[in-house]
């Protein structure tokens, strides 16, 4: 499948997700009304996975605050997620994540998402490409992003990008590119 792009609605997803110590069923049907930051990340227990999972799950309250939540994805069984939640941060753990860590077991959700792996050439064959969606209240796509798996995302920026959607909801007015720091330099009416 090819990658949903901005302005469409964002394929539903249902799998088993580790929240907390258990075992949980998850869909996008559970974020309706709330925007939603999904991101996948390749592999369960690799270096740079666990910085920006740990970095995103530290701003759960500051994305609660504007209305998101955050849930992460990667190809791995939700056995692999609960023994990695399990294994403490300082020896290459996650340990208590203020997230779901959704298994994509079957990949069904990585291919509707157009961030599977398939070329078997590739080292990355079966697992998720490092990518992010922020969707929106609607369940629309607002934003993608999508990276080589040798860097990871900016937590500050994905806050700044939801905020500056929602300023331009709220206000019928465009963010441009030079508003990075201050969402109050959003004033560029939007056209049409």
């Amino acid at each position: 499948m090819r990658l949903p792009l901005p302005r469409r609605r964002a394929p539903h997803f249902k799998a088993q997700a580790v929240i907390g110590m258990d075992f949980k069923t998850v869909s996008l049907d559970d974020y309706r009304g709330k925007w939603l930051v999904l991101f996948f990340y390749p592999f369960d227990f690799t270096f740079v996975c666990p910085t920006e999972i740990v970095a995103f799950s530290n701003a759960t309250e500051k994305l609660r605050e504007l209305g998101a939540e955050l849930a992460a994805v990667s190809c791995d069984s939700k056995h692999v997620h609960l023994s990695w939640t399990m294994q403490p941060r300082e020896q290459g753990g996650l340990g208590q994540l203020q997230m779901p860590l959704i298994s994509d077991f079957s990949k069904k959700i990585s291919r509707d998402y157009g961030v599977l792996v398939e070329d078997e050439e590739d080292e990355l064959c079966g697992a998720a490409l490092r990518a992010l969606f922020i969707i929106d209240a609607k369940g629309v796509i607002r934003s993608v992003l999508v990276n080589d798996e040798a860097v990871g995302r900016n937590v500050d920026e994905t806050v700044r990008l939801i905020q500056a959607f929602q300023y331009a909801d709220e206000h019928g007015e465009t963010c441009p590119g030079a508003a990075l720091l201050s969402i109050a330099q959003c004033s560029v009416r939007a056209a049409g």
